[in-house]
């Protein structure tokens, strides 16, 4: 219980304050109409006071992202972002039960290397869906739904015309059913409907893997937005029979977002603001996961070619993906590895979308990854690539000074 307070004191003293001061005005609303009134009028206008003040500290007060709105009305196919009383109740009483991950953070040079098989193979994959807490920004707590603990979930590396079997668990603490839409999957759901799993269970399916291409897999279980802004993404290669062209470095980051009550850099717990994510509107916009989760992480030196293989969780915004001081050689648009264009400044990642970027490292420095709708920088979305290596004042001479430019 102690522990729990720790990660949510502030909203208990918004919710307190709140109760006190209406109290307290109350009373002080009594205490000054008794004498020029009778009983029967100082009851009714301490009550009608009671109930405006209730009128605005239920929506306002108390921490409605638990399950509130109460009142909130949806129209898609299933049940809108909303969290059951059960689950609100759930959370608190097995909150200790939550792994607490020091970084949720997914390496991004955390994926496997290239395949080195010429023929088609029958390839296992397994992963875990699981609900940790972590930091999002220095003090700040979220509620993560992850595959496997991190964000995103591991980089998984098949061939164009295997045979794929995927198992998904659901750990035991997990307080919500899970399940996995694979884009790479041609099937019902993309494999979601085959694989809904309760806390402590296990699903298998096998498909075929048809198409090359870089792919998004998300959880899809009901309310799907809600699955996948609390984390649930990662990305899959179907590498194609001719390959991919032989790189020095090879990287992967997703870009995610995350709605939350508050403010942007408020302590604590964070509370889903699921009005929030239906009107598009952000608190945390972020690589790989959190605030700074790239940070000190990719290095490469001069000369040596890299490619970055870039996903978009989502929900609703659409990235401008954007590597500040380099042009990219090559970008597969839209992840399609069949016809990249050449000498790109700037690609467009749709929600649910993946993109390939290859380059060639000519000048040491530190290279800023961005959303280059740049006022997302500031809510978290931005990563550094460190080159080093000697100079070459052929492509660039100029005094490096630190804090200008970017």
């Amino acid at each position: 219980m102690f522990q729990l307070l720790s990660y949510t004191w502030s909203y208990f003293v918004q919710v307190a304050g709140l109760a006190i001061a209406f109290i307290f005005a109350a009373v002080f609303m009594y205490l000054a109409l008794r004498k020029s009134h009778s009983l029967w009028m100082r009851v009714a206008l301490v009550a009608g006071f009671i109930g405006v003040s209730m009128f605005f500290y239920v929506p306002n007060g108390l921490p409605n992202g638990f399950s509130f709105p109460l009142s909130m009305r949806t129209y898609g196919p299933a049940e809108g972002p909303v969290l059951p009383a059960k689950n609100v109740i759930d959370f608190f009483t097995h909150f200790n039960a939550f792994e607490r991950v020091a970084d949720i953070a997914g390496n991004p040079n955390d994926l496997p290397a290239p395949l080195d098989r010429t023929e088609p193979a029958h390839v296992y994959l397994e992963l875990t869906a699981k609900e940790v807490i972590a930091e999002i920004a220095p003090g700040v707590y979220e509620n993560y739904w992850t595959f496997d603990g991190k964000i995103p979930g591991p980089f998984f590396r098949v061939r164009e015309g295997d045979t794929v079997t995927l198992t998904l668990h659901n750990d035991k603490t997990s307080l919500h059913h899970h399940n996995i839409d694979l884009h790479a999957v041609t099937g019902p759901g993309g494999g979601a409907a085959s694989t809904m799993v309760a806390p402590g269970e296990t699903a298998s399916f096998t498909f075929k893997a048809m198409n090359a291409g870089l792919f998004v897999y998300h959880c899809a279980t009901s309310n799907v937005a809600n699955h996948m802004t609390h984390g649930m993404y990662g990305l899959i290669l179907v590498e194609p029979k001719e390959s991919l062209t032989k790189v020095d470095k090879e990287f992967y980051v997703m870009q995610g977002e995350f709605y939350s009550r508050g403010g942007m850099g408020r302590k604590g717990l964070q509370l889903f603001d699921a009005q929030a994510m239906l009107d598009g509107n952000p608190t945390y916009i972020v690589f790989n996961g959190k605030t700074g989760g790239l940070a000190d992480h990719m290095q490469m030196n001069t000369g040596e070619t890299a490619r970055i293989y870039f996903g978009n969780g989502g929900v609703n915004l659409v990235s401008s993906f954007h590597l500040i001081g380099e042009i990219f050689d090559r970008v597969y648009p839209e992840a399609s590895l069949s016809s990249p264009h050449a000498n790109v400044q700037t690609t467009l990642v749709p929600a649910g979308g993946a993109t390939v970027v290859e380059f060639k490292a000519e000048v040491p420095g530190n290279y800023i990854l961005v959303d280059h709708a740049l006022s997302r920088l500031d809510r978290g979305a931005w990563g550094v690539l460190k080159v080093s290596g000697p100079d070459n004042k052929e492509v660039f001479d100029g005094i490096v000074v630190p804090g200008h430019g970017h």
